[in-house]
C-alpha cells in the first residue's frame, strides 16, 4: 500500500510547509501540491495529477478535507470514485480513514453534518431574502445611470434627433445602458 499526499494552498501568499511536513510525518512516498488555487475551483493541476497517479491499493493522505473537495457534492463523489477504483483516504486532522468501517462511518457522519449545515444556511439566506423584498428591498446591482440620465435618455429618443450609441456619449454612459433606462418604466 503506497501512501499519496495531496495539498492545497489558495493563495500565492499562503505556504504549503505545514501540510508538506504533516503529509511527510504521514508516510507519504510523493506529494502533489496546488498553489494558489481556490478550492472551488474545477480545475486544480496537481490534484488531477494525484488523482491520475493513484491505483488500486493506494491511500490518498490529505490534512482536512476541505483542501480536498470543492463542495460537499464534490467531496462524496471524490471518495465514492477513489472507493470504487480500491483506493482510500486519510484525512490526518480529523481522523478520517476510509480503510476502516469506522472511517467510512465517521466519513459519512461529517459529511452529512456539513451538508446538513449547508442546508441550514441555504434556508436561512432565502428567509432572509425574503424579508428583505417584504420591506421594498431588491437585491441586485445597483442601477448605473441616475433617474435624470434616465429621463434625459427618453426625452432625448422621443426626439428623434439621436440614436442610442450617441445618447451613450451625451450622457456618458453605453449604448447598452441606454437601452436598459429606455425600456424601465
Amino acid at each position: 500500500m503506497t501512501k499519496i499526499g495531496y495539498g492545497r494552498v489558495s493563495t500565492r501568499d499562503q505556504h504549503p510547509e505545514s501540510q508538506q511536513d504533516t503529509l511527510s510525518a504521514s508516510g507519504c512516498e510523493q506529494t502533489f501540491i496546488d498553489h494558489g488555487v481556490s478550492g472551488t475551483k474545477a480545475s486544480r493541476p496537481q490534484l488531477d495529477k494525484c488523482l491520475a497517479f493513484l491505483r488500486p491499493g493506494d491511500t490518498l493522505v490529505i490534512t482536512r478535507l476541505d483542501r480536498l473537495g470543492r463542495s460537499l457534492a464534490n467531496l462524496i463523489a471524490l471518495v465514492h470514485d477513489l472507493g470504487e477504483r480500491g483506493i482510500d483516504l486519510q484525512v490526518t486532522e480529523q481522523g478520517i480513514d476510509t480503510g476502516t468501517p469506522g472511517g467510512r462511518l465517521f466519513f459519512h457522519i461529517v459529511g452529512a453534518m456539513a451538508e446538513f449545515e449547508h442546508d441550514l444556511m441555504s434556508e436561512r439566506t432565502r428567509e432572509g431574502l425574503a424579508a428583505a423584498k417584504a420591506r421594498g428591498r431588491l437585491g441586485g446591482r445597483k442601477p448605473s445611470y441616475t433617474p435624470h440620465q434616465a429621463k434625459q435618455a427618453k426625452r432625448m429618443r422621443a426626439e428623434g434627433e439621436l440614436t442610442a450609441a450617441e445618447i451613450g456619449q451625451v450622457l456618458g454612459v453605453s449604448r447598452a445602458t441606454v437601452y436598459r433606462m429606455l425600456d424601465a418604466s
